[in-house]
């Protein structure tokens, strides 16, 4: 999973399910927002956690803190939010990895 997050590129987000189904697991989004949650140490500054955010385009951490951080990572990126605090997912929303890819990481949840 943190594979797929690495390949979301600056600029782009993706949403906890649409990290799930790619990695074959439709009904797995909660599993995706548990394993984002559980980062520590290094890996926190080598997967891009900021870029997965939830259907409605929100940034959804549980502790404030770290949804302010994530908002202004991707502020940093470009990214947009509206006044409700949604950012547009027709444009910001990255399409995923090449099909042949998408393959070799099923099973990865």
């Amino acid at each position: 999973m943190y594979r797929l997050i690495r390949r979301v590129p600056r600029g782009k987000v993706v949403t906890y399910g649409q990290v799930a189904a790619i990695l074959g697991q439709p009904r797995g989004a909660r599993a995706v927002g548990v394993a984002l949650g559980a980062l520590r140490g290094p890996l926190v500054e080598t997967v891009p956690w900021h870029r997965v955010i939830n259907a409605a385009g929100r940034c959804t951490h549980r502790d404030g803190f770290w949804a302010d951080i994530q908002r202004e990572r991707l502020e940093e990126e470009g990214i947009a939010f509206d006044s409700s605090g949604s950012v547009d997912l027709k444009t910001t929303r990255w399409t995923g990895p090449r099909r042949e890819w998408r393959t070799a990481l099923r099973g990865e949840l």
